[in-house]
């Protein structure tokens, strides 16, 4: 048995994970940064120090839920595996991560926040077996929007390109923020999501895509205005998410034209929400997880650490 244990110390979640990938075992547990109310986010700083005061906690309560002890210690190191990619958030649970390795006398491997939800996904969708093929995959978060290439490594790890995104604002920032101009607290999307439910109507919308990239800052202001109208909260709610879904429609299907008869898997805390798995599922039947796995975890970075030891 191989046993891991991963960190990650995203922008807004505290995460560590126990996992077991040859046995497909995963445990795990998670806090969000405290936000303040009617604020839309935290500066690095802030997470920083949340994160330093979070951690111990969370790693406490997931050894006392752990089967096995760790053979190895992994934790994000960064957003992406591109040059230049780096948040001051994950050095805490990195630098955690190096130190418990060193005590302990057991291998530290490092791997990105993209891959870590990546394999989250593919986890929680009950396809394991991606992670050791090429396939498609979405990391639709506050800070990505991105439509990638996925391989697996020798190491036993995934390498993940970049091959379209969102040119300006992210799925996620679009959403927090329209749930910002209508009062829900910060992050928005469960709430988003529960006013959009309720919605009388529901929108085609089109977004413009160039090279398989869409844009999505003109939706903020659409919604602005129909805010300006007197439009009903519901309808706006409903109008902003029918508008990421037609963007990841638009960019799904120019990925796969790109890429025939890859498989396809949605990632990220975005993906969690109902009426675009809804969609998604409807027109491409790709592979989604449920929201413990799809929202910021620490589980893929444990599972990845695990299979690459």
């Amino acid at each position: 048995m191989t046993a891991c244990l991963g960190l990650d110390t995203s922008n807004y979640t505290t995460s560590a994970a126990w996992a077991d990938a040859a046995a497909e075992r995963v445990e795990q547990q998670k806090q969000l940064l405290p936000v303040t109310k009617g604020k839309m986010g935290l500066r690095q700083s802030d997470a920083v120090f949340h994160h330093v005061r979070q951690l111990p906690n969370i790693v406490e309560r997931l050894r006392q839920h752990c089967p096995e002890p760790f053979s190895c210690i992994a934790a994000s190191e960064r957003p992406q595996e591109v040059d230049g990619s780096y948040m001051p958030c994950f050095l805490v649970g990195m630098g955690a991560a190096r130190e418990l390795a060193a005590v302990m006398g057991v291998p530290y491997i490092g791997v990105t926040h993209q891959q870590g939800h990546v394999a989250a996904a593919a986890f929680g969708a009950g396809r394991m077996d991606l992670l050791d093929q090429p396939f498609l995959a979405f990391h639709v978060s506050g800070g990505t929007t991105d439509a990638l290439t996925v391989e697996p490594t020798k190491a036993g790890g995934i390498t993940c390109r970049v091959v379209a995104r969102s040119l300006d604002l992210k799925a996620g920032q679009l959403i927090d923020r329209v749930g910002g101009m209508l009062g829900l607290p910060f992050p928005a999307g469960p709430a988003l999501e529960q006013l959009a439910l309720t919605a009388e109507q529901t929108y085609r919308p089109r977004i413009p895509l160039r090279d398989g990239c869409c844009s999505l800052s003109g939706v903020q202001n659409q919604c602005e205005q129909m805010l300006q109208k007197g439009t009903p909260p519901a309808e706006i709610a409903r109008f902003c998410l029918d508008c990421v879904g037609a963007a990841l429609d638009g960019m799904t299907r120019a990925l796969q034209q790109q890429y025939p008869g890859r498989p396809l898997l949605y990632a990220g805390g975005v993906m969690s929400n109902s009426l675009l798995r809804e969609r998604l599922t409807v027109a491409f039947g790709g592979s989604f997880a449920p929201p413990a796995f799809s929202a910021d975890n620490a589980a893929g970075v444990a599972l990845l650490g695990s299979k690459m030891r």
